[in-house]
């Protein structure tokens, strides 16, 4: 159920099942990537419940009040990774990038990945929270009927999910652009609500997108820690079919995994995927509709206040749009 829209976020919301999402070898393949820096960051990872309601499709909670502005895209150099508990000082969000007014693609450009379609799906909408009733009229996502959309969550001192993604998805796009690539968002902030998640998935099909990723904060417990990509699991049911984008979903979250970890410094997460940053999942739409490789990055936990600080800073959004990019690039480069 989503949570009272005129009320502030819980502390703490209500975790759901897990379910495991690496394998064996690619345990081993992330965890050689990451194993200096979880030594140096103390970073610790064992097997946990998984995302919470503030994760991608969740119930998380938008503050009453209109939502806080996102950051603005700065430089795109590569920063040394700094751990978790080392952070940039927080800064208070910029000034949000003008939006497009559109979700057309981008102008073509001249770079490795010129002739690449990517699509960037910022999770939610800041205007989510004043359309309750159109974001909860489910959709059909295959497996079952699901909400069009969520608020999704939030930092305790207001800083939403919604901005969060507009501002590192500017990032992305602005990197990725910078390498010919042509970007496609699905939403810029240009739409009143949503679109819903089979929408989402229906634009990267359309596209014919080498591959698509979806930008969120996740918003599980306070003490749970760390980044995730989710991957599609197998689903073959009603209008879900992931048969095709499984490997491929898989290779690009390895990837954007291991530039995570080298170009922030965060360790992956400490409550699911058995400190891999992996997570298979079967029960999101937006997997289970796509015909296109895709994957969901959860940037950190924007419940607890370690990982919050770095999600308010700048500097780290850019690091995370960095590490993003990158692990984009080497998977269309091969």
């Amino acid at each position: 159920m989503p949570y009272d829209l005129n009320q502030p976020p819980p502390p703490r919301p209500r975790l759901l099942a897990s379910r495991a999402g690496a394998r064996g070898a690619a345990v081993l393949a992330v965890a050689a990537l990451t194993a200096v820096t979880l030594a140096g960051c103390g970073g610790s990872g064992g097997p946990g419940t998984a995302p919470a309601p503030g994760g991608p499709e969740k119930t998380g909670a938008a503050p009453s009040a209109a939502p806080p502005s996102g950051a603005a895209p700065a430089g795109g150099g590569t920063s040394a990774p700094r751990g978790p508990d080392a952070p940039d000082a927080p800064d208070t969000p910029d000034t949000p990038e003008t939006p497009s007014g559109d979700a057309k693609p981008s102008t073509p450009g001249r770079g490795p990945l010129a002739g690449r379609v990517v699509v960037i799906d910022p999770g939610h909408n800041p205007g989510n929270f004043r359309h309750a009733r159109e974001i909860n009229r489910p959709v059909d996502i295959g497996t079952n009927r699901k909400e069009c959309d969520t608020t999704g969550t939030s930092t305790n001192d207001g800083y939403t999910e919604a901005a969060f993604t507009l501002d590192v998805s500017h990032r992305l796009r602005t990197l990725l652009e910078r390498q010919g690539a042509t970007v496609r968002f699905t939403q810029d902030g240009d739409r009143s609500f949503g679109p819903c998640v089979d929408e989402r998935a229906r634009i990267g099909n359309e596209a014919g997108a080498d591959a698509v990723v979806s930008i969120h904060a996740d918003g599980s417990g306070s003490g749970n820690r760390g980044f995730h990509v989710i991957h599609p699991a197998p689903v073959k049911r009603g209008a879900a079919d992931t048969t095709g984008i499984v490997g491929p979903s898989r290779e690009l979250a390895e990837r954007i995994a291991g530039k995570f970890v080298r170009a922030t410094g965060s360790a992956p997460a400490n409550y699911v995927g058995g400190a891999t940053g992996l997570d298979e999942r079967g029960d999101l739409g937006g997997l289970n509709l796509s015909t296109v490789p895709k994957v969901f990055v959860e940037c950190g936990n924007m419940r607890d206040a370690k990982d919050a600080a770095l999600l308010r800073s700048s500097q780290w959004r850019q690091k995370a749009a960095q590490g993003i990019a990158e692990g984009i690039s080497t998977y269309l480069l091969g």
